[in-house]
């Protein structure tokens, strides 16, 4: 498993252990960190997506509701709605992934630790919501705003 890819993973088991009992996320993400070990830029990497997710979880929830209004976002399984979050964080919020690789890794990692309709679910939520285009998030992404403070 390649390194961005098990770093998904290791923030995906530390978001759901956050979402469903509460724990402390530093403390969580030590943790999983201490229990798979990725080189430095793995690490960093999970720990932006957690931080990412956590910072932004309400605007993410919304973005998971408009695209999937059927389903309240608390009904969603959690290991849906967290591999939800992280995807359209890297999509619509950090965007230093391209879409298809977020939108991949999304629907793979699914496959991993979701339910039989799970991938089908987490690629028809993505793709809808990039189907109305990057140009439809709510203004600059963070990154847009740090290259434009450097400026």
């Amino acid at each position: 498993m390649k390194v961005r890819r098990q770093a998904r993973v290791t923030a995906l088991q530390a978001l759901f252990e956050i979402d469903s009992v509460g724990h402390d996320p530093v403390m969580v993400l030590q943790r999983r960190l201490e229990v798979k070990a990725l080189p430095p830029s793995g690490s960093e990497f999970a720990r932006n997506l957690v931080s990412g997710v956590l910072e932004h979880k309400t605007y993410l929830d919304e973005l998971i509701q408009k695209n999937a209004p059927e389903w309240p976002v608390e009904q969603i399984a959690i290991i849906d709605r967290n591999i939800l979050r992280i995807a359209i964080f890297e999509i619509a919020i950090d965007q230093g992934t391209p879409l298809k690789v977020a939108i991949n890794e999304a629907v793979e990692v699914a496959k991993l630790f979701g339910s039989e309709s799970s991938p089908r679910f987490i690629n028809g939520v993505l793709g809808a919501l990039v189907s109305q285009g990057r140009g439809s998030f709510k203004g600059p992404s963070p990154r847009e705003k740090k290259i434009a403070a450097k400026s």
